[in-house]
Formats: structure tokens, C-alpha cells, sequence
């Protein structure tokens, strides 16, 4: 990797990365699922749900299925895994909820914030996401972290999605950067990593997955290691 002297923007992807996704999914469904009535094991729902979700997503950055059938397929499949009859409607009426009710809950990656205030003080930040663009502006207002980032891309807006080149120039364009003076920081070894890295841009995994990390890949298993590095 080059020396961090040399970088002037960090791009950051949201969820997974700053935003506690998992977390905050699981408070939306217990709510949810309460506003609706329904009564369901929430660890046994989100053992199911999680997979499916991230298989989902897998298509829709690949452009092979709409928002609406991410949306409601993803609740769709993990009802029928765990064998419970939900209707239709209701289906749709919880996906309609739980876009909602998602960024009422705003916990963050252990030492988010922390790390955080030191980057800004020393680096210009930014966002690059993927997800829906009327729920990742509330969820960083809401979680008051909106103030660190200079600028917020969103795939929705773009017209394509990560690891697509088009997204990282657009971002780069909006934020004044260039590929030498810039890094991006994400969990998605394939969205935000090697996406950026083919763009030719320096990239660093955090690797809230617990994935196995190819060895040309730079990688750091807890946010904080951003401090030591930068």
C-alpha cells in the first residue's frame, strides 16, 4: 500500500462499514413484526434472513433484480425457509415497514465515531453506497455523523452500483479527487475492495465479515486499526 501520507480523500461504503446493519435490522424486525402482529422467534427470522438478504443484494448489484423484488423477495423466502404462512400483502406491507422504521435505529460499528473524529481532522471523507438513497441519508443524519463527509454517492443516483467503475469517478468528480490522492474503505471484498482496486484506486477491507482475505489485499479487522494506519 502506499504511505498514507500521500492520500487526501477516504471514501467510505455505510453499511456493514460505519452503520451497524445487522443490528439496527434486527430492532426494525422486532418492531415490525410487533406493529403487524406477528409472533416470531426474531433470531430464528434473522438466521434465515440474513443469507437470503445478502444473496439478494448479490443480484441486485449485478442488475439482475429490481429494488421492488429485493425489497419484497428477500422477506418472501425467509418466511417460506422457516415454514411460516405470511400473505402477500403482508409481505409487502412489511417491506414498506421496515424501510421505514430503519433508520429510526442508529447503531454504529464499535468505534465509528472515534475514528471518525480523528480521520476528518486530518483527511477530507466521503460516502459511496449502494443502498436506497431515501433511507442511507436518514440513517446518517439520524445517527449524527452526517457533518463528517464532505459528499455522499449513491448508486441510485448514479445509475450504477459498486464495484462499477462509473460510481468511483462520479465520486471522485463530485468530491475534487483523483485516483492517487484517494483510498476506499468498505466490507465488500468484491463491491468496495477489488472494485476500487480495478478502478485503480487504492482500497482497504474492513473485513466485518470474518472473511478469508486474499494476500494482495489490504485488510483490518476492526475500524480502530485505522488510527495506527493513517
Amino acid at each position: 500500500m502506499k504511505h498514507m501520507n500521500s492520500f487526501k480523500h477516504i471514501f467510505f461504503d455505510l453499511d456493514h462499514t460505519i452503520w451497524d446493519f445487522d443490528k439496527n435490522s434486527k430492532f426494525t424486525f422486532k418492531k415490525i413484526f410487533q406493529l403487524n402482529n406477528i409472533n416470531l422467534d426474531i433470531d430464528v427470522f434473522l438466521e434465515a434472513y440474513f443469507p437470503i438478504n445478502t444473496s439478494y443484494w448479490k443480484l441486485y448489484r449485478a442488475n439482475n433484480i429490481s429494488k421492488q423484488d429485493l425489497r419484497f423477495g428477500r422477506l418472501k423466502d425467509t418466511f417460506k425457509s422457516i415454514d411460516l404462512n405470511i400473505s402477500t400483502k403482508l409481505i409487502h406491507k412489511l417491506s414498506e415497514d421496515y424501510i421505514k422504521f430503519l433508520s429510526t435505529f442508529n447503531f454504529l460499528i464499535e468505534d465509528s465515531l472515534k475514528v471518525l473524529e480523528y480521520l476528518n481532522k486530518k483527511y477530507t471523507l466521503h460516502i459511496i453506497t449502494n443502498g436506497f438513497q431515501e433511507v442511507q441519508n436518514e440513517k446518517l443524519l439520524n445517527s449524527n455523523i452526517y457533518h463528517f463527509f464532505s459528499t455522499i454517492t449513491n448508486s441510485e443516483m448514479v445509475g450504477v452500483k459498486k464495484p462499477n467503475k462509473k460510481i468511483f469517478q462520479v465520486a471522485l468528480d463530485k468530491a475534487n479527487a483523483n485516483k492517487t490522492n484517494s483510498i476506499m474503505i468498505g466490507d465488500n471484498l468484491d463491491a468496495d475492495v477489488i472494485g476500487a482496486l480495478k478502478f485503480g484506486m487504492s482500497s482497504i477491507l474492513f473485513n466485518f465479515h470474518k472473511e478469508d482475505v486474499p494476500a494482495d489485499i489490504d485488510s483490518i479487522d476492526k475500524l480502530d486499526e485505522l488510527i495506527k494506519l493513517f
